[in-house]
């Protein structure tokens, strides 16, 4: 099923979202200072898979992730203890952490892709690496429960990040062609919902609505919102928001 738009399927939405282009990385705009900000992909590069909540209990979505990275030229490596089960978490706390940790560790990873949400990424906030996160900057993506990741590496560490698909969405065109403008060609991505008049005149399904019209510039800031508000007063959760557009996926 298609999601409502880009911020919540395929990862236009990020912690602080660039908004130009760059030979080798994105650039951030406005006022964030120690940001970090990670190089764009590019055709060849390796993305690893890590699974630091849910597990899945089927072997189908792994091949059709794996398939579905290696479709945009990229190359895949798994974490350690993707396929291992522990309850509903794909592994504990500490296999999941160290998995994590040693994704950010490894030089041949240009880039770490979620295989899925769920439950559970808060539980080893307390375990990850935030020097060698901060040391070895990378493009992160994932949404729903990844939020505790994004907001605790942003909080500890400054790394622009995204708030985007996981290994396991649907990467239908419009998903892939925002994937690929946005992390490989580093241009600015419209905030829009993708054509769904089919026969009709009008749009009826998944319409934005605008409640209160006018301009804002700032940078963007949230996720979740169980997540977000779930670790808020923890030492996690980001604690200067002046300059901030709040963005919101529940």
């Amino acid at each position: 099923m298609q999601r409502r738009n880009f911020l919540r399927n395929v990862g236009l939405g990020s912690l602080a979202i660039p908004l130009h282009s760059l030979a080798s990385s994105f650039p951030v705009t406005g006022s964030l200072q120690d940001v970090s900000k990670p190089k764009r992909l590019a055709v060849g590069d390796t993305i690893g898979i890590v699974s630091p909540a849910g597990a899945i209990y089927e072997s189908e979505p792994y091949e059709i992730a794996i398939e579905s990275m290696q479709a945009m030229g990229l190359k895949v490596k798994l974490g350690e203890f993707v396929r291992t089960r522990h309850g509903h978490l794909a592994g504990t706390d500490e296999q999941r952490a160290t998995e994590f940790n040693d994704m950010w560790r490894d030089p041949e990873v240009n880039a770490i892709i979620c295989l899925r949400g769920g439950s559970g990424a808060a539980r080893i906030l307390p375990l990850l690496d935030y020097e060698e996160i901060k040391k070895y900057p990378k493009i992160f993506i994932g949404y729903s429960d990844i939020t505790a990741l994004h907001l605790a590496i942003y909080k500890k560490t400054g790394l622009v990040t995204f708030h985007g698909p996981l290994a396991t969405s649907t990467w239908n065109s419009f998903a892939v062609d925002h994937f690929k403008d946005l992390l490989f060609n580093a241009e600015a991505i419209p905030y829009s919902n993708p054509n769904e008049k089919g026969g009709m005149l009008a749009q009826t399904r998944n319409r934005i609505r605008t409640i209160t019209p006018g301009t804002a510039t700032g940078e963007l800031l949230g996720g979740n919102l169980s997540v977000l508000t779930n670790i808020m007063g923890t030492p996690y959760f980001p604690t200067d928001w002046q300059n901030k557009i709040l963005y919101l996926e529940d």
